[in-house]
């Protein structure tokens, strides 16, 4: 089930969306320069700059494998790294189609700031659900996974154009495509904490989306929608 676009107008241009698009790219473009061409040096910047549970956990039970602020800045810097073509190419499409609403409701800055603390809020709820986990996590699904969150409030009755491969487009609502993309975030990160395969293999985060999505939901209760967001017209 691929989104390929949304029915809700937007009034503002989305400076902060194609921002974040932009500084994600150019971190993956530098992920694929000649320095990072062999699998052990690549892994090295991914377990640098990617959220390792363990790491986290071991710095908050007074055992820090990295000084706290090693420690730390992975959980921001994790947001702007990813594993794969298809990883970022999905990701940076999702927030091209659901960001720009959201940044429209927000306001720029505002919206900064939400996408941010979706990512942080993700990353928390990864460590905290994979704490025996020394696999480095990383990818910005997560505050993308808080933009959808706020986008499931807001918007629910959007229509959604989605592709059903290999052949069938519906149009969507939006309540129903991101209720069920919630849904088997949370079933299959259920299935993966059972199975306890994070400890030992990579993977997909899906604690990390659930925990995105769950915190894009409260957050846009709390943050005031910008003032004069709409355009009137002239007679």
């Amino acid at each position: 089930m691929i989104p390929l676009r949304d029915d809700q107008p937007c009034f503002s241009t989305p400076f902060i969306t194609y921002f974040l698009i932009a500084l994600n790219i150019l971190v993956f473009l530098f992920e694929l320069s000649p320095a990072f061409q062999t699998r052990g040096e690549l892994n090295a910047l991914l377990f640098q700059f990617g959220v390792v549970p363990r790491h986290e956990i071991a710095l908050l039970t007074g055992t820090p494998v990295f000084s706290p602020g090693a420690a730390l800045f992975p959980i921001v810097t994790s947001m702007f790294l990813h594993a794969s073509l298809a990883h970022i190419v999905g990701n940076m499409w999702v927030l091209w189609l659901f960001g720009d609403n959201i940044e429209d409701y927000l306001g720029h800055f505002r919206y900064l700031v939400f996408y941010l603390l979706s990512g942080v809020a993700a990353s928390v709820t990864h460590i905290v659900l994979n704490p025996s986990s020394r696999i480095p996590s990383v990818g910005a699904s997560g505050a993308i996974a808080g933009v959808m969150g706020a986008y499931f409030i807001l918007y629910p009755r959007a229509r959604v154009l989605t592709w059903f491969p290999p052949i069938f487009l519906f149009h969507v609502p939006a309540w129903l495509m991101l209720g069920y993309w919630f849904l088997s975030q949370f079933v299959s990160g259920a299935a993966t904490s059972i199975a306890e395969t994070t400890q030992t293999t990579g993977g997909i985060a899906f604690w990390a989306h659930v925990g995105g999505f769950v915190a894009g939901i409260l957050m846009i209760k709390v943050f005031p929608e910008r003032p004069q967001r709409y355009r009137y017209g002239t007679w």
